[in-house]
């Protein structure tokens, strides 16, 4: 890749968070109602038709950061070595995502997941987990150790809720405990042989 290249996709990139980032501040400012794409493209100083060259609408822009929260998780799945077995895999991936990462605000995370439970939203979220579930299972499978894709459905499906359930309890508990440790206690509570 050339210079110019390398400089094109960093400058999409950026686009894309700058959209994203927006997108996110709005709707928890407004509420996801509140926001259109007009507005999104406004305050980052972009055309309408710039913003749907990076995303569909706005629960997509919102929805961004996961989106690549979960590719870098399966990259990491996949990159665990061959002889580990699948659910040390996944727990060894979710330590090191979390890993050197900025815990979020947990008020901003509240905020959040209120915003988060729009309709439009939640639908887009569910779809984005069966799709992250298909994934973690394929990489799963594909790693060997003779699991089939039912149990690997079912481990990636398992693995999911202890996150989203950690990240529950972090959000209600008042003490200081950091979320990737509550994660990876949770995660340790469970056991695929």
């Amino acid at each position: 890749m050339d210079t110019l290249d390398t400089l094109r996709t960093r400058k999409k990139a950026a686009t894309r968070q700058s959209l994203h980032e927006a997108a996110l501040r709005l709707a928890m400012e407004r509420g996801l109602d509140g926001v259109t794409v007009e507005d999104i493209a406004d305050a980052v100083g972009v055309s309408r038709r710039t913003f749907s060259n990076y995303f569909t609408n706005k629960e997509d822009a919102i929805l961004h950061a996961d989106r690549e929260r979960t590719g870098v998780l399966v990259s990491l799945v996949s990159g665990r070595p061959a002889g580990e077995r699948p659910w040390q895999a996944l727990r060894t991936a979710s330590r090191e995502l979390y890993h050197g990462r900025a815990v979020p605000d947990r008020e901003w995370v509240a905020q959040l997941r209120l915003l988060r439970r729009h309709p439009s939203l939640l639908a887009q979220q569910a779809g984005d987990q069966i799709t992250l579930e298909r994934d973690l299972a394929a990489v799963l499978v594909a790693r060997g150790h003779d699991l089939d894709e039912p149990l690997a459905r079912l481990m990636t499906a398992t693995f999911l809720a202890a996150v989203r359930t950690a990240s529950v309890l972090w959000l209600e508990d008042s003490a200081e405990r950091p979320l990737p440790d509550l994660i990876d206690e949770l995660l340790g509570r469970v056991d695929f042989r």
